[in-house]
């Protein structure tokens, strides 16, 4: 009688790991299919308007009439200032702001306007993409943007070799720009802090340096054309904390949340292109405190600590964006 108790017993229990593991295999499948998209073998169509149209169940009505970067002519003749300092907008600012302005430019160019359809895709910085031999494709599509001084030599196999913008901050500012972006990369500068335009100022302008102001010292000597710097608009950072974040405009010093320079180039696509792809994006799970984050350095998730990022938050923002379709994403997520 014990031994057949125990065998149905152990009967039992191996139905239920079975059933277990069909119904963990069910959900991955689910989340694989809602969440990574492989390339297709034939090139996926292109519609006008597209990434507009889905991204308006995120952001609201939200127009595109807000210009990409930041315009001399706004600040020069316009008098109202921004209801928000940076970095969600330029309150408190202006002074170094125009003088800035005065010396970058903010077009886009020729051959991404003439574009019928403009397929983008946003290249994150994640471990994700170690191994992906996705480098080809991601050189396909007509804008790439890239990150802060996430670098592409030496990992052309899997993050490809083309950049058309690379969004940056002067802490995160590339040393030697030329080495890692193609001789027409839009660098966009995004400003967290009235000091980032004393910097980019400096900078173009060849004045004194500045060596106070920053969490890590940037660039002191930065070898880039001033044709090709953009100033990014603040509006993107707005709508990225407010719609998709939830973060309030006006918080204390000490916490300053904000989104980062991800979410940010995403929110950026969606207002700019007519389809958006991302590679390259999520962190490890919080317990996992050994893998790394970056496919090109073995720091961990440790270092996001006091960064003023919710990476939770922030993918539960990019998993609602695969949800209804608004981004693709070539690597898991």
């Amino acid at each position: 009688m014990i031994s057949k108790s125990r065998c149905k017993l152990l009967a039992m229990l191996a139905l239920v790991l079975v059933i277990m593991v069909l119904y963990s295999i069910s959900r991955e499948d689910r989340y694989i299919e809602l969440f990574y998209f492989p390339i297709p073998e034939k090139e996926e169509p292109c519609l006008q308007g597209e990434a507009e149209r889905k991204a308006s169940k995120l952001f609201g009505n939200y127009s595109r009439d807000q210009p990409i970067f930041l315009r001399l002519k706004d600040y020069f003749w316009v008098k109202t200032p921004s209801a928000y300092e940076l970095p969600y907008g330029t309150k408190g600012s202006e002074d170094l702001l125009l003088r800035v302005l005065a010396i970058t430019s903010y077009s886009i160019p020729e051959n991404l306007q003439s574009l019928k359809c403009c397929r983008c895709v946003v290249v994150g910085n994640g471990h994700r993409l170690r191994n992906s031999s996705l480098g080809e494709a991601i050189d396909k599509y007509d804008m790439v943007i890239r990150l802060n001084n996430a670098p592409v030599a030496g990992y052309e196999g899997d993050v490809g070799s083309k950049t058309t913008m690379r969004l940056f901050y002067p802490e995160s500012a590339h040393f030697n720009p030329k080495v890692e972006n193609n001789p027409d990369t839009l660098l966009v500068l995004v400003a967290f802090k009235a000091m980032d335009f004393h910097w980019i100022e400096t900078i173009l302008s060849d004045k004194k340096r500045v060596r106070k102001g920053f969490w890590k010292q940037p660039p002191l000597i930065w070898d880039v054309n001033p044709k090709q710097i953009r100033i990014l608009n603040p509006f993107f950072m707005e709508i990225a904390a407010d719609k998709l974040l939830s973060l309030p405009m006006q918080q204390p010093r000490k916490i300053k949340q904000k989104p980062t320079t991800g979410l940010l180039a995403i929110t950026l696509a969606l207002h700019l292109c007519d389809m958006v792809h991302i590679a390259g994006f999520g962190y490890p799970d919080a317990h996992n405190r050994k893998q790394t984050i970056h496919y090109y350095e073995q720091i961990t998730l440790k270092s996001m600590a006091g960064s003023g990022h919710n990476v939770s938050q922030e993918a539960l923002a990019i998993k609602r964006m695969l949800e209804i379709g608004a981004v693709k994403n070539l690597t898991y997520f």
